[in-house]
């Protein structure tokens, strides 16, 4: 069997695709400090693939303990999620984002060289286009005007992947620029475990309409859409993961270096209030919320092209945002119990 490193494979996205890349006979080893999740997420892993996850508990900037890791894992490939993805933490808090996003990318690629791995599929961000020049974005739009350090953050580690790839003829990168991932796992075992005040919508979402928070803030109601909320591509999180194993299926069928962008969305955008009032509707429940002053980093609409995904990679959506919410909720009342 295939072996993959999977850095940050403990996280919401990265344990969703540890189940994956099981169900396609690729074996995940997780690389996973923790720092973003809890125990109870391997242990949803084992009751959802019957099988004991892997994993190694280093940091990733880590040199010499990720050095250890992949002498006694020899993997055939990595992915790599392991990342601070907060965009307004990022904005109180920049430091901490170029450190250890960029810093655990340079030491990765570091170690993959000195083991002779070769294929990586890194974790972007749709936050690369920033404000984005045209709607929807294309992986050909303008890049590198990020509206927050931690978008800036994915734009320099995709600049250092082409540069990698520009220096080493053999290496094969794959950068997927994730929109926005909401949902969990049907099964109700893994999905978003925030640590502390959720940074993203749909945790604090259900977590509102749960009764853990007092309510929830739609960050600004005078953008220029349709109710004045901010549009956003919201894709379930089982869709988003099932892309890294066709990313890494894709790469071991090409006879030649690459490396390549793609855009991972629904294609659709919603807007915040829409999301809330989705929930509100899926699962007959309310959510206490009010309106604030707008949010710095925040963008007021993007959503993806994804003509490239399909045609290269075969990948297209199959869950609806009501989907994502109903899932999301399951989530949250499994977490209560």
């Amino acid at each position: 069997m295939r072996r993959t490193i999977v850095t940050g494979g403990a996280g919401f996205i990265g344990s969703h695709t540890c189940v994956e890349l099981l169900a396609a006979g690729i074996e995940p080893v997780i690389v996973d400090d923790l720092r973003n999740s809890e125990e109870r997420v391997l242990e949803g892993l084992e009751k959802i693939t019957g099988r004991k996850p892997v994993i190694h508990r280093i940091d990733c900037t880590d040199a010499q303990a990720l050095n250890k890791v992949f002498a006694a894992e020899r993997p055939d490939s990595v992915i790599h999620f392991a990342a601070d993805k907060a965009v307004g933490e990022s904005v109180r808090d920049p430091l901490k984002y170029y450190h250890n996003n960029i810093g655990s990318l340079a030491t990765l690629l570091r170690t993959m060289a000195k083991h002779g791995i070769k294929d990586i599929v890194f974790s972007s961000s749709c936050t690369v286009y920033g404000e984005g020049d045209k709607l929807p974005v294309t992986e050909d739009s303008r890049t590198g005007a990020a509206a927050s350090p931690y978008g800036y953050t994915k734009v320099v580690c995709e600049q250092m992947l082409r540069d990698a790839s520009a220096a080493d003829a053999d290496l094969c990168v794959v950068m997927l620029r994730y929109f926005n991932p909401i949902g969990a796992h049907p099964s109700a075992h893994i999905g978003e475990l925030p640590i502390g005040v959720p940074n993203n919508l749909v945790p604090f979402i259900t977590q509102a309409a749960a009764g853990l928070r007092d309510k929830l803030t739609v960050f600004g109601n005078d953008y220029p859409t349709r109710d004045g909320s901010c549009i956003r591509d919201y894709i379930h999180v089982v869709d988003l993961a099932k892309a890294h194993v066709l990313a890494l299926q894709w790469i071991a069928k090409q006879n030649a270096p690459l490396c390549e962008v793609f855009n991972l969305g629904t294609g659709q955008g919603n807007t915040v209030l829409e999301a809330v009032h989705t929930f509100e509707e899926v699962n007959g429940v309310k959510v206490p919320f009010v309106i604030g002053p707008r949010r710095p980093g925040d963008v007021v609409a993007m959503y993806a092209d994804t003509a490239k995904s399909l045609k290269v990679l075969g990948w297209r959506t199959e869950r609806t945002l009501a989907d994502s919410m109903r899932d999301a909720w399951r989530w949250q009342q499994a977490l209560g119990k």
